[in-house]
């Protein structure tokens, strides 16, 4: 898409047709501009001024889900015959969410003073990718924007519950370890100590065991700042990584592909999102190189995005859809008898959409399975980390009482 020029909020007021004083704001790229709107809008502009922007803000952000709310939302507004410019502004009056009901005036307002609905949200690329613009210019240009508009909301919804089922899968398990190892850090700081004195009065020597835990104790005791801050950056340094770096974000995504269990949910997880975005984006009628283009930057894995350039330039040189696919060997064969088939019956949206319902229930399934499986290796794991810390500690009192 052909780069769009920045965009400020501007902070008008003026008088209505009726001479009646009204004010608001408007989002152009220049003042000027801004003005030119206002007066196609049948409002005459007295003063126009740059939003001034606040040294700390406390607006909620906007999450891919409002997006998601607000296309389905647009979309049934335009389903019931509402035109476009009303149906913003009936939107925008039932979010919750204040900074998404600002984005959505400024569409409107953008839409109003005869700006193309695509060309509105792409000047908002955080919140509206290329895909979202592409399929609304689409709708647009075919007279079909309300169609399209509900296909994009059914993706976006398909798109963010996978991303609920992923997180659901790792969130578990992380806030487990998280709150096993604030415990121990707590035993290792607070109660070990108090044992260590008194063992110092029992004049025998200890276990080995103790005083592995003793030492470590007095270690986390005298580091524990260190160790925080050691632990802080490292996770800092590792997200930065592999933003940065190619090879690192290469080798995190190859390994994500092998890990037991998770490895084969984040491989369904991509398979749907192939799928999902390859079916929607030939529906609406793209061209299938161009589609190939945008499930590419939608993968979510570097591997796989690879491999879908790589199909797209094998599908430019002649060849079918599913030999390009079978050729890079990363594509399950249910995704390749289902894709041969659609591109025999010419129902290939059909077909792939067929295939993203079975991989996001497979997604599911897995996640649950999962959840089940986790829950009592992660009590094991708990039982023996604080348990082993207290065996540790009253283990020289059974000593003790078996001598005497």
């Amino acid at each position: 898409m052909a780069t769009v020029a920045k965009t400020s909020i501007y902070v008008w007021q003026g008088t209505d047709k009726q001479g009646r004083p009204t004010k608001g704001e408007s989002s152009g790229i220049s003042q000027t501009m801004v003005k030119a709107q206002l007066r196609k809008q049948g409002i005459n502009p007295k003063s126009v001024k740059k939003k001034p922007k606040p040294l700390f803000s406390n607006a909620k952000p906007i999450k891919p889900s409002d997006i998601s709310v607000f296309t389905r939302q647009l979309a049934t507004m335009m389903k019931a015959g509402v035109p476009l410019v009303q149906s913003f502004e009936i939107v925008a009056d039932g979010l919750d969410n204040p900074s998404m009901a600002d984005l959505v005036n400024n569409v409107k307002n953008e839409v109003a003073s005869g700006t193309s609905f695509a060309n509105s949200i792409a000047k908002h690329p955080k919140h509206f990718d290329d895909l979202y613009c592409n399929l609304v210019a689409s709708g647009e240009q075919s007279g079909t924007l309300e169609t399209m508009l509900e296909r994009i909301a059914t993706y976006k919804e398909k798109t963010e519950a996978l991303k609920a089922k992923i997180k659901k899968a790792m969130t578990y398990p992380i806030a487990v370890l998280v709150v096993a190892t604030i415990v121990t850090g707590i035993l290792l700081v607070k109660v070990i100590p108090q044992f260590a004195e008194s063992f110092a009065s029992f004049g025998s020597e200890l276990p080995a065991f103790t005083l592995w835990v003793l030492s470590l104790s007095e270690l986390v005791q005298e580091w524990w700042l260190i160790i925080l801050i050691g632990i802080m950056a490292s996770v800092f340094l590792f997200k930065e990584a592999r933003t940065r770096s190619p090879q690192v974000a290469l080798a995190v995504d190859k390994l994500s592909l092998k890990l037991p269990v998770v490895g084969d949910i984040i491989f369904q997880s991509i398979i749907a999102r192939f799928a999902r975005t390859l079916s929607t984006t030939f529906a609406a009628g793209v061209p299938l190189i161009d589609a190939l283009e945008a499930v590419s930057g939608t993968a979510g894995n570097i591997i796989y995005a690879s491999a879908i350039k790589r199909i797209r330039e094998d599908v430019m040189t002649g060849q079918q859809l599913n030999t390009s696919i079978k050729a890079t060997n990363l594509f399950p064969n249910m995704l390749l008898q289902m894709v041969a088939i659609g591109e025999q019956s010419g129902a290939l949206d059909d077909m792939l959409e067929k295939v993203a319902q079975h991989y996001e229930d497979a997604v599911d399934n897995s996640v649950d399975n999962l959840t089940s499986l986790l829950e009592p290796i992660i009590m094991s794991f708990l039982g023996v980390v604080v348990g082993g810390l207290m065996v540790a500690m009253y283990l020289p009192i059974f000593m003790m009482g078996a001598a005497i």
